[in-house]
């Protein structure tokens, strides 16, 4: 028996996938529980045509990912910090970066930036995620408090 799925089901496949299992599993358990429609001519023609606008939308979604990613690389971060000598007062979060981010011009939300808990002065780099396929890694500066 030939299914489309409609989400993701595991050891089986991936959404908008047509595989092929055994009817008693098809007809009692994904048909009923919303896995998975039956594999019609028609039905693989619209999934084909569904399938080819989401690559058109998806480019597209790239394409600003990749803008903003060299705009971001043009950027020069400081965050300033308290501190005695070379160790901070606290540390430095995502949520610091992105609050950076922001004064900048560039607001980025901070479940996509990926640094670590930073507690000394000094030069890092940020990893900032803005699509799967489309990473950059961001340089920034912790400076103290004058």
């Amino acid at each position: 028996m030939e299914l489309i799925l409609k989400q993701d089901v595991q050891n089986l496949g991936f959404k908008d996938d047509v595989v092929t299992v055994k009817n008693g599993y098809g007809r009692n358990y994904l048909i009923p529980q919303g896995f998975a429609t039956l594999a019609t001519p028609s039905a693989k023609k619209v999934l084909a045509e569904n399938l080819k606008q989401k690559a058109h939308k998806e480019a597209k979604i790239v394409d600003d990912a990749k803008k903003i990613a060299e705009a971001l690389k043009a950027l020069d971060i400081k965050i300033t910090a308290k501190a005695g000598g070379e160790k901070l007062f606290g540390s430095i979060t995502n949520i610091d970066i992105a609050s950076a981010l922001e004064t900048a011009g560039q607001p980025i939300d901070r479940k996509f930036i990926t640094s670590g808990v930073v507690k000394r002065t000094g030069k890092y780099t940020a990893t900032v995620r803005l699509h799967r396929e489309v990473v950059v890694e961001l340089p920034y500066e912790i400076v103290a408090e004058v």
